[in-house]
Parts: C-alpha cells; sequence; structure tokens
C-alpha cells in the first residue's frame, strides 16, 4: 500500500494546470488513424462526455459550468483524502473477493468449485440471484431460483459476469432519495460499458470477464467521488447537495486515481491497473483499447437508449479501434441488453 499512495501522490504532484485536462478526462482515444484528425477526435470525445455528465447528474450544460464558490477547498480536501488513503466512502473488499478472483482467472475452474464458493457467503448468494434474474443478465423468462441453476443455465463465462455484477451492486445501491437517481443512471451506464469491453475483450480474444469486471469501476469510482464530496460539503456545514458543476470537475479530475485506488485495496491482479492507466494515458502504438473502446461504445449506447444527447453513429468509428462491422456487432449485444432491462421496466410500471 505504502507505494502505492506514493504512485498517487507523485501523480498529484505532477499535475499542472496545463496538463489537468489532458489527464483527466474519461475518454482519451490517441489519434485515429487519420493522423490530422486527432484534435477533431479529442473534440468528439470530450462532447460525448459533457453529455453523460448531464445525464448522470440530471442537469443541463450550463449548469456544468456555473461558478462554484468553495469548490476548491472541496477538491484540495478530497485529494488530500485520495492521496493518502482516507477515503471515507471507498468500499472495502468484499469478503469472499480473493477466492473469487483466483477461481475466475482460472480456466479449470469448474461448476462446483463457483458454486461452493458463492454458497459460503449468503450475501453474495442473495445478490447473485437476483443480478442473474435482472434483464441485463437472466436468459429467457424462467426465474433462476439457485446458485447451481444459475450456473448451470449462465454457464462458466456467464457465472464470471453475474459474479462480478454481484459483487459491486450493493455498494451502488442508493443510500437515499438524493442520490437515488444518480446511483441508479451509474449502474446502467456501468454495466452497459463492462458489457461493450467485454465483446470488444472478445473479438481481440482478450480476457473477456476481466474486462467486465473492469469496465465496471469507473461508474464504482462515480459514486464513491459523488459520496465522498457530498461528506466533505457536510462537515464544511453544507447541507445542501453538491452543485453539479462541483461534482463534473470531481468526477472528472479523479476518476481514474478512484479507479486505480480501488484496484489496489481489492488486491486485484497488476492487469487491471495497466488497463486503467492505458485508459487514462494512452501510449504510442497502444494495443489494449477494449477498456477506452468499450467506455466509448458503452457511453452512447446508454444515452442513446435514455434519449439524451449522444453521437452519430459514424463518429464510433472515428474515435474506437474499431471496424464498422466490429462496432455493430459490439453494439447488437449491448443494445439487446437495454432493450430489455427497458421492456422489463415497462412490465413493471404496467403491473403497479
Amino acid at each position: 500500500m505504502p507505494g502505492f499512495i506514493s504512485w498517487i501522490s507523485g501523480l498529484f504532484s505532477r499535475h499542472q494546470p496545463a496538463q489537468v485536462a489532458a489527464e483527466t478526462r474519461l475518454f482519451n482515444p490517441a489519434a485515429s488513424r487519420q493522423s490530422d484528425s486527432s484534435e477533431r477526435s479529442s473534440d468528439t470525445s470530450g462532447q460525448l462526455e459533457e453529455h453523460l455528465f448531464c445525464w448522470l447528474l440530471d442537469t443541463q450544460p450550463a449548469k456544468l459550468r456555473d461558478d462554484v464558490s468553495g469548490a476548491e477547498k472541496v477538491l484540495s480536501e478530497l485529494e488530500r483524502r485520495l492521496s493518502t488513503n482516507q477515503m471515507e466512502e471507498l468500499p472495502r473488499k468484499p469478503g469472499s473477493l480473493p477466492m473469487l478472483m483466483r477461481a475466475l482467472s482460472s480456466e479449470t475452474t469448474e461448476r462446483k468449485q463457483l458454486t461452493d464458493i458463492i454458497l459460503s457467503d449468503p450475501s453474495l448468494t442473495d445478490q447473485l440471484l437476483q443480478v442473474a434474474n435482472s434483464p441485463f443478465f437472466r436468459p429467457g423468462d424462467h426465474i433462476i431460483e439457485s446458485v447451481d441453476q444459475a450456473v448451470f443455465v449462465l454457464g462458466v463465462d456467464g457465472i464470471r459476469n453475474v459474479i462480478a455484477a454481484a459483487v459491486m451492486r450493493p455498494m451502488m445501491a442508493a443510500r437515499n432519495s438524493r442520490e437515488a437517481l444518480f446511483a441508479q443512471r451509474a449502474w446502467r451506464w456501468g454495466l452497459t460499458c463492462a458489457r461493450s469491453a467485454e465483446m470488444i475483450a472478445k473479438i481481440h480474444k482478450d480476457d473477456t470477464s476481466a474486462h467486465f469486471m473492469v469496465g465496471l469501476l469507473p461508474s464504482l469510482a462515480y459514486i464513491t467521488i459523488r459520496r465522498e464530496v457530498a461528506r466533505i460539503c457536510r462537515a464544511s456545514g453544507t447541507e445542501s447537495e453538491p452543485a453539479a458543476a462541483l461534482l463534473r470537475i470531481a468526477l472528472a479530475r479523479y476518476q481514474w486515481t478512484t479507479c486505480q485506488l480501488l484496484a489496489n485495496v481489492w488486491n486485484l491482479p497488476p492487469k487491471y491497473h495497466a488497463w486503467l492507466l492505458s485508459a487514462e494515458r494512452p501510449a504510442p502504438k497502444q494495443v489494449h483499447w477494449a477498456l477506452t473502446d468499450g467506455l466509448l461504445i458503452g457511453t452512447r449506447e446508454v444515452l442513446r437508449n435514455a434519449r439524451q444527447r449522444n453521437l452519430a453513429e459514424d463518429k464510433l468509428e472515428q474515435i474506437t479501434h474499431l471496424s464498422s462491422e466490429q462496432i455493430t456487432r459490439v453494439r447488437a449485444v449491448v443494445l439487446a441488453m437495454l432493450q430489455e432491462g427497458k421492456t422489463s421496466k415497462e412490465r413493471a410500471n404496467a403491473g403497479s
């Protein structure tokens, strides 16, 4: 831990004003296949990020740029907590995570092994069945009633993603009405980006379940930052909710550092740190783009499904590292997931 905290402290100390915008973007696509279009790609991805913040924070673009008095004081305290590992809202590592990570990373893991690990944690068992029966995962109309049935129906590969979602879901459940909408949308966004990253990893014959899990980390980082900022504001005597403009700065500035801290606290394998760093700071001739492209496609599709401002379809090919045919394959899976979730919600509303 001390070495990692020193790394974070050094990261903060190297942040110069001119560097902040380049180092704190959610989407950091390298220059596209056309060398003269890197600036255009950056502008396009920046617009998508703004659309995402408007949706998550349920506000208009102008509100994101409001002048926020006392913002730097709050942000400085947030930075201090991050750099010294004193984040009060940082989710603790789930007790069963080490065994699950070993089981999920092994290609030889059998169905009974996964079932036994899950059943050893009653809270995980409950969460897994809820997630497995959600419209984002359940195949068909039949209710999954047991862990063994879930593993059998979804298969070892399918259950890996359900486990990752089940581990993180309680941490992202809304605690009160003030954060309910943000938490709901952040979870939906996280699942969509995770599924996109998984599908892209599959195209490149990479580790699909690990990419699904790392694809969930940005959404968990967002809810963590939001809660920490709200806590800091309350400690300073501010009872009202943090302004959208303040939250936008906090999310944009510290999203990747929080992701890395989560991966470190949970003792996730080194490849998770490498993927996160590659998404934050793409290197020349980089080959690992599954997380970056998954975030781009997932964000565009979740906004489109929610009928929010997003991007034209032809823009995706300009800012991702996928062919048109590959983008179509990823979108087909993501759209089916989103549509099923939407249909299920409509059915529930009609029956209430």
